[in-house]
C-alpha cells in the first residue's frame, strides 16, 4: 500500500444532458439524476454510485479482511440499500442497509467468518466516511 494521504482526481462534465465522469486510466461512466429526483432513471446517478461503493468497500474490505485471517471463502454478495432523507432541511443519507450473503467451502467455522464480516463492516473507509447508521445482516453458506 502507499503512503497517505492518497488522492483520487475525477473529473465531471456535462450540461442538460448526461453528466460525463471521468478519472485517468477508466472508462468514462455516465450518471443522470435518478428517477426520485425526476431523472431518466435508467443510468448511474451520483446517489446510486454512493451506495454502490458502500457495497464494493465492504467486499474489498472483507477481501483483506479474510486474507490476513487465513478465512477460505467463495463468494461474498452484498446488497446494499441507502436511505436518504431530510433532516433538519438537509438532504443526506441517514442509513447503509447491508446484507452479506458468504459463501464458504465446507468445514469453515461459520461463528469466525460473522466475526470477519463485523471487522470488515466496522473497517470500511467508505462508511467510515459518513455520518450514517450503519446495520449489517449476514449470512453464511457453504458453497
Amino acid at each position: 500500500m502507499q503512503e497517505f494521504p492518497h488522492h483520487y482526481l475525477v473529473s465531471a462534465a456535462g450540461s442538460d444532458g448526461l453528466i460525463a465522469v471521468t478519472s485517468a486510466g477508466l472508462p468514462t461512466i455516465h450518471s443522470a439524476p435518478p428517477a426520485q429526483f425526476d431523472g431518466p432513471g435508467d443510468h448511474w446517478s451520483p446517489e446510486s454510485l454512493l451506495v454502490a461503493s458502500v457495497a464494493d468497500c465492504f467486499i474489498l474490505t472483507f477481501r483483506a479482511v479474510a486474507r490476513a485471517s487465513k478465512l477460505p471463502w467463495s463468494q461474498l454478495v452484498c446488497d446494499a440499500d441507502g436511505v436518504l432523507e431530510r433532516v433538519d432541511r438537509v438532504t443526506r443519507f441517514t442509513e447503509f442497509k447491508l446484507k452479506a450473503r458468504l459463501e464458504v467451502p465446507a468445514g469453515v467455522d461459520h461463528d469466525k467468518a460473522r466475526r470477519l464480516l463485523d471487522k470488515a463492516e466496522r473497517g470500511c473507509l467508505v462508511t467510515n466516511t459518513f455520518n450514517a447508521r450503519i446495520t449489517l445482516d449476514t449470512i453464511v453458506v457453504e458453497s
